[in-house]
């Protein structure tokens, strides 16, 4: 299970239009660590929900870290608290720092492309380039100047480049910007799904698929429905031995929360890790979005939000 770190809000401010800044500390009993850039944490609001948010600052001197939050439209709730109703002196929780996203050192240069709140990790990135004297260019792309989230934070050692689509004509220049790219040059991109679908087609050109990073935030746009009905499968509970069918039409973890098996969860989308679970035998039909190649190989873990069965019976360490 996940473990919680009580933290108090001490700064909620207006980063543009539509984003808040929020600076959360932890009590000095429980050290935050080091967030690497990249890195999100799961927070748990007042009101009992739980979101994933992007880490752009650590610091150490207080024991804080700084997310950015942007305004859903439509909110699934998360934000629109966030935005109507936190302020200074609330209580948060927050889970431990997790990173799907980390920055590979060793590039000649490291190229980013940011939409909207997509910002927030890579601007953690930015200021790791700056620390570590690594050149670095950044395309941001936004709907108005108004929207343009950390701008004036961004540092002044790279190249910056932004795109404002009411005020300049057709989708921003990507080949331009990806063209003169070296063979060890690293890529990320994180914002709106056809900003993402937009740098995956043009990176393809230009560099090896390895070289180019992605955050996800939703997976709606991936998401096929596969063809005809899902397979059942069997899952024990090897600390107790108990046995629970899951049907083609729910997941693992449904199947848990409805014999109640509490387990720790939050995106529901395979994002997050935040469900992940030690598998001690069977094969997985990996679903999800952040297992990495050899962990998938391993078949020691799942995310049970979104993966089922190969096998016909999987044994989960629960």
């Amino acid at each position: 299970m996940s473990s919680w770190t009580r933290a108090t809000v001490i700064r909620v401010q207006r980063a543009a239009h539509g984003v808040l800044d929020i600076e959360l500390v932890a009590d000095k009993a429980s050290p935050l660590p080091e967030a690497a850039a990249g890195a999100h944490l799961d927070v748990r609001l007042p009101n009992g929900l739980i979101r994933q948010y992007s880490i752009h600052r650590y610091n150490a001197a207080v024991n804080s870290y700084s997310i950015g939050v942007g305004l859903s439209e439509p909110s699934r709730g998360g934000s629109a608290f966030i935005h109507e109703r936190l302020q200074a002196g609330d209580v948060v929780e927050l889970g431990a720092a997790r990173n799907n996203f980390p920055i590979k050192p060793g590039a000649s240069t490291y190229l980013f492309v940011a939409g909207g709140i997509g910002i927030t990790p890579i601007l953690s990135m930015v200021r790791w380039c700056d620390a570590n004297n690594k050149p670095w260019r950044l395309l941001y792309c936004v709907r108005s100047r108004a929207r343009a989230a950390y701008i004036e934070h961004l540092p002044r050692s790279g190249i910056v480049t932004l795109h404002v689509d009411d005020e300049q004509a057709g989708h921003p220049n990507l080949h331009d910007f990806i063209r003169d790219a070296g063979a060890d040059d690293q890529l990320y991109c994180c914002g709106p799904a056809p900003l993402m679908d937009a740098v995956r087609a043009t990176a393809e050109h230009y560099l090896p698929a390895q070289h180019v990073h992605f955050e996800l935030f939703s997976v709606a746009h991936l998401c096929a429905k596969p063809e005809g009905e899902e397979a059942s499968f069997i899952i024990e509970l090897a600390r107790s031995g108990r046995e629970l069918t899951v049907p083609g039409t729910s997941s693992v973890l449904d199947v848990l929360e409805q014999a109640g098996v509490m387990v720790p969860f939050s995106c529901r989308e395979g994002l997050c890790r935040t469900c992940e679970c030690s598998v001690l035998d069977g094969e997985v039909d990996h679903r999800d979005y952040v297992l990495g190649d050899a962990e998938r190989d391993a078949n020691n873990v799942m995310l049970v939000c979104v993966s089922r069965a190969k096998s016909k019976k999987l044994t989960l360490d629960l």
